[in-house]
């Protein structure tokens, strides 16, 4: 009999053997003060001040929390609504940089958040799951068709650890610890890289970006045998379109992987795919029928060639025939290393966006291939015309290349200019010199299909008037 303070789980797996295995979990649950003490004596630790004495104490609470005293249900929802009513909603929003927002159809909402999806969690038993993991079977293919590869995961988290297992992936195919990465990446991406390739032990080389793009002559340069995967992002953190043909020629050339990451997905409705060039294309799905939402929760995307399948992190659905010849969908390759053998595995993502990624599903489904051309046509045209316009009242574009819906001018001061747009219930473009210091004063802008022309014409005039 185990004292009360554990919980056991149970649950089964299959063996390499194919027999089945049980597995026992224990988690120590302290609910009494004579509870806690078992516990710190079980780990030898003398106190709770010792247990947390990692924390630094300049972020210790050292006082009681000032909580005001319970309301009624009814006095919390006029508490809330009195809160609300001090946000303001009617702002013409033109920050981007890799939260965008786009029209989200209603069926979108209306589908996601059916009980049977919205609920749905890790199909362990996979065949007790036909609906969702067709739904997933669905996305996959569409990610394929978009990216123009070979095969695709059921999601991962978002666009930034998605690119992240893409660098270990090159890394364990082909067996070198160095990545190249562009700088003109976005750098919030770039930091994530380097936190995952830390620990394992792999080399991070920036690559300059000349004019916007990235530097073909410094790859050729930084390059080597030592060098497993090369990533550039497409369109990149600028707004600008990539030569990803050339690049490709140049990484191929060395024998290494070349890794195609793409934040602004609707861009996949008029540019190539990416697949025709890249080895693994990652991206991140936000774009696809999913609310900015302070910043998530978001879905990313992998897809590689199909001689990488097995590289791949996560879960991969597939389509067979049972034994009558009817159509089912089974988990068709999830490495158990993920869970059991984890130190060996070659990821330990166990989990997916799978809400988000079927948002992202029903969205692209109910676009078509023509509407989500319409919709990245409808982005570019924009973009381009808004473009102009605030170099037609005096200001100065930093960058003169092919732009999707992003790109970058460059100001006096652009505090200024953002402190007046939002005086006047404009967001305007981020300031680059938070993460470029050579860029400092330049606003990255961005264009979608949410911005009408009576959005733009009226940035334009505000900025006109700083002018």
């Amino acid at each position: 009999m185990l004292p009360k303070i554990y919980c056991v789980n149970f649950g089964s797996s299959l063996s390499k053997k194919g027999k089945i295995c049980q597995r026992v979990y224990m988690r120590y649950i302290p609910k009494t003060p004579d509870d806690v003490k078992v516990m710190l004596r079980e780990i030898r630790v003398n106190s709770m001040e010792e247990l947390f004495k990692d924390i630094p104490k300049s972020v210790l609470l050292k006082e009681a929390l000032r909580l005001p005293k319970a309301m009624s249900e009814l006095e919390l929802k006029n508490h809330m609504q009195e809160l609300s009513e001090k946000n303001s909603s009617n702002f013409i929003n033109f920050l981007g940089a890799g939260a965008y927002r786009h029209f989200i159809p209603a069926i979108v909402n209306h589908l996601i958040f059916r009980s049977e999806f919205y609920t749905a969690y890790t199909p362990y038993q996979a065949e007790m799951s036909q609906g969702i993991l067709q739904a997933l079977y669905e996305y996959q293919t569409m990610i394929c068709e978009l990216t123009g590869m070979d095969v695709s995961n059921a999601s991962v988290y978002e666009g930034a650890s998605a690119l992240a297992e893409s660098c270990i992936m090159a890394v364990n195919i082909k067996k070198k610890r160095q990545i190249l990465i562009s700088k003109a990446v976005h750098p919030e991406y770039r930091e994530v890289v380097k936190t995952y390739s830390h620990f394992h032990g792999v080399e991070i080389i920036e690559i300059e970006h000349e004019e916007g793009i990235t530097s073909v002559d410094a790859i050729r340069k930084r390059i080597n045998g030592n060098t497993a995967g090369v990533i550039v992002q497409s369109p990149n953190f600028f707004g600008i379109i990539e030569p990803l043909d050339i690049i490709a020629d140049t990484v191929h050339a060395s024998d290494a992987i070349f890794i195609v990451s793409v934040v602004e997905a609707t861009s996949l409705g008029i540019l190539k795919e990416p697949g025709r060039f890249a080895d693994i294309v990652t991206g991140e799905g936000q774009s696809f029928g999913n609310a900015v939402n302070f910043g998530g929760p978001y879905f990313g995307f992998m897809a590689t060639k199909q001689e990488y399948v097995r590289h791949l992190p996560g879960r991969i659905v597939g389509a067979t025939l049972d034994t009558k010849g009817r159509r089912g969908f089974v988990l068709t390759l999830q490495a158990r290393e993920q869970h059991i053998r984890r130190e060996k595995a070659s990821s330990n993502i166990c989990t997916s966006q799978v809400l988000n990624a079927l948002a992202g599903a029903i969205y692209l489904a109910s676009l078509g291939r023509n509407g989500l051309r319409e919709v990245a046509e409808q982005n570019t045209q924009k973009a381009h015309y808004c473009f102009k316009m605030i170099q037609d009242v005096g200001f100065e574009a930093v960058f003169n290349k092919p732009i999707y819906n992003e790109f970058v001018i460059r100001f006096d001061d652009i505090n200024r200019v953002n402190e007046w747009l939002l005086s006047n219930h404009i967001m305007g473009g981020l300031d680059l010199g938070r993460f470029y210091p050579e860029l400092k004063n330049c606003g990255l802008f961005c264009i979608t299909e949410m911005h009408t022309k009576e959005h733009i014409d009226r940035l334009v005039e505000e900025l006109g008037e700083i002018k």
